[in-house]
């Protein structure tokens, strides 16, 4: 079998194609041939060194995976099931998704639900549910749609524009915040009412109420401004970092206005995935689907991380394998 192998490279890791034995892969009652599994931020970090994410060398990458069962030892799954298993630590400390075959716990597998393909599934995978679960908590924070827009930031990447085309499906108004000029007709596409830039955003730590709410993709100031300009009894859901970790803001928000900030962590419990993902084939199911990503193969993925990194991808990437994979 084929598999994007993380092996230790100093402090960190790097990956590379290898072919691998089937039985090397780490222990589990469900054997599954995947079909498709994302490269995420998190993937391209890993496997290219970018930060030290792998716990244990070597490592197949990838920490999401769709794919059919093709033996369980689980009286819940049978040879053929088709499922999505994500979090739980493959792609860190146990072997991932970018590979032929995975073999997992049972219960870190989940069937895919009624209303949405193995490809709409792979779709969305972590990001579409890391979006799913940061607009369910704002809802449950109460925030509904109203005069004032619901904010997005990293708008363009895979978690922001699936917040963007989720929000904008309940009847939100959608405040994109996207750093590539030339993804305003890729978000205004996917419902946001404005694109402006992080720079748009101003430099106060608190100032006039712009938006009731929203998801913070990006972290760093990008988030401390966002929080700045929320409304009284607004929410923002945070849920990335790629402009940084650090976060330098005021209490102003939170004493003045009542500010809720929230963090959102995929690697949820499965009572939460099944209801998570039963609204994502259901309420939050965005429009066009299966128009969403790029399906590349197994061998693209090294070049298909280096220009995420650089930022240079827009929406999602998958890769295809066996007769899903692109010739």
């Amino acid at each position: 079998m084929k598999a994007y192998r993380i092996e230790k490279d100093g402090k960190v890791g790097r990956g590379v194609v290898v072919d691998m034995a089937e039985s090397d892969l780490d222990p589990g009652e469900v054997s599954i041939a995947t079909r498709f599994a994302g490269i995420n931020y998190k993937d391209a970090l890993a496997g290219l060194g970018g930060a030290p994410i792998i716990r244990r060398f070597p490592c197949n990458g990838g920490i999401e995976a769709v794919g059919t069962v093709l033996t369980s030892e689980d009286a819940r799954f049978a040879p053929g099931d088709s499922v999505i298993v994500h979090g739980r630590g493959i792609g860190v400390s146990h072997d991932g998704g970018l590979a032929e075959r995975l073999r997992v716990p049972a219960d870190w597998v989940m069937a895919i639900p009624g209303g949405l393909t193995a490809q709409e599934a792979a779709t969305l995978g972590v990001a579409g549910y890391s979006a799913a679960l940061a607009v369910d908590r704002l809802e449950a924070l109460g925030l509904a749609p109203g005069d004032l827009p619901v904010a997005v930031s990293g708008a363009s990447g895979g978690v922001g524009a699936f917040a963007v085309a989720m929000l904008a499906g309940l009847g939100f108004q959608v405040l994109a915040i996207s750093s590539k000029a030339d993804a305003v007709p890729f978000l205004t596409g996917l419902g946001a009412a404005e694109v402006i830039t992080p720079g748009d955003l101003g430099d106060k730590t608190f100032g006039p109420a712009r938006w009731c709410g929203g998801i913070d993709a990006a972290g760093g100031p990008v988030l401390a401004k966002m929080l700045a300009g929320t409304d009284r009894d607004g929410a923002i859901a945070s849920l990335g970092n790629a402009a940084g970790v650090e976060l330098t803001t005021t209490v102003l928000p939170f004493i003045l206005r009542g500010v809720t900030l929230t963090g959102i962590n995929a690697d949820s419990d499965m009572n939460t995935r099944r209801r998570i993902w039963a609204r994502l084939a259901n309420d939050l199911k965005p429009d066009r689907l299966a128009d969403w990503a790029d399906i590349v193969a197994l061998r693209d993925v090294p070049d298909v991380m280096a220009r995420m990194l650089d930022g240079q991808t827009t929406g999602r990437t998958i890769v295809g394998f066996g007769n899903d994979a692109p010739t």
